[in-house]
């Protein structure tokens, strides 16, 4: 069955919601990218997550919530986490935080860990919608496990059309990259996942150890990828390469995509998903091998768009 496409209008957002309390699973836009959401309360919805995705069941999900009481309502926070959600919430920035023993939010979700990973959008129409739904959203990027994160609706429905019953037309996410992810749960903070806000707007956070058990999306080696092998800090694309530009190209190619032309990083990092997406179909299409990545700066949203690349280019797991 065809998915539904919904206006992100007061009856669309209705529709969605009312589908989300049935147990369906809805498609929606964010400021980081497009969520594929599941009734967090509902165990046989956030099966079918995990089914539709083809995602490994030991990666948690993170619930979505319309605002900061909400979330802290399920999770119990401290006195960084109150904090951080001042600062930063509504925003790209998760926090794992101890599950409350109240929360409703089944076990599938948070991969049967004893905590849950939470966020308040920055997006209207999410918290519209998620607000309608009237309970916490699990919703991860509504792809195909291990492959490039959707920006757009089109995105969504070119891997999950017909395996989901709707996705709410938000438009291109603003941000395009997924929330930075902090672990709040142990007595020393740890980041995650780096992402949508800056680790050096946050302040002195360590980095979670190498092969930590995954407590968060988007931990597993292998990620972001697409179908073409990707070769890191290229100064230029090989004959059978396209190339994923950042800033000037002194050495033509015979496909390419740029991230930034001034070398601008939030401009890169909502356009990553998106070139990758391109450059991996017209590639295939022209019968070129691989795609090569020119080098990015490692501070700022550069460490998020590493952090993708290095997960887009790492060995696939063997199935």
């Amino acid at each position: 069955m065809p998915t539904e496409i919904l206006a992100a209008d007061e009856a669309g957002i209705a529709r969605a919601a009312s589908l989300l309390r049935a147990g369906a699973l809805v498609a929606f836009g964010t400021e980081t990218v497009y969520g594929l959401g599941a009734d967090a309360t509902n165990t046989s919805a956030v099966a079918a997550v995990f089914a539709a995705k083809g995602r490994p069941a030991f990666n948690p999900l993170i619930c979505h919530y319309p605002s900061v009481d909400a979330a802290f309502a399920d999770a119990a926070p401290n006195n960084l986490a109150f904090q951080l959600a001042k600062d930063f919430w509504p925003g790209p920035l998760t926090l794992v935080l101890p599950r409350r023993a109240s929360s409703p939010v089944v076990p599938l979700t948070a991969a049967g860990l004893p905590t849950l990973a939470v966020r308040v959008p920055a997006h209207t129409v999410a918290r519209r919608l998620l607000a309608a739904a009237d309970r916490p959203i699990a919703a991860p990027s509504a792809n195909r496990s291990g492959r490039v994160s959707p920006t757009t609706a089109a995105h969504v429905l070119v891997e999950l059309d017909g395996s989901i019953a709707a996705v709410l037309e938000c438009g291109p996410t603003s941000i395009g990259l997924e929330s930075t992810v902090i672990d709040l749960s142990t007595p020393e903070p740890r980041v995650l996942r780096p992402g949508g806000l800056a680790i050096e707007a946050i302040g002195p956070i360590a980095d979670a150890p190498p092969n930590a058990t995954p407590a968060a999306p988007g931990m597993l080696a292998s990620h972001y990828a697409p179908r073409l092998p990707l070769r890191l800090d290229a100064p230029y694309a090989t004959a059978s390469e396209a190339l994923l530009a950042f800033g000037p190209v002194t050495t033509p190619s015979t496909l390419s995509f740029q991230l930034s032309e001034s070398r601008d990083l939030t401009e890169a990092a909502a356009r990553l998903f998106a070139g990758l997406r391109a450059l991996d179909d017209e590639a295939i299409r022209l019968g070129l091998t691989a795609i090569a990545a020119m080098p990015i700066p490692d501070h700022g949203l550069g460490r998020a768009i590493n952090d993708r690349l290095r997960r887009a280019a790492a060995p696939r797991p063997q199935i």
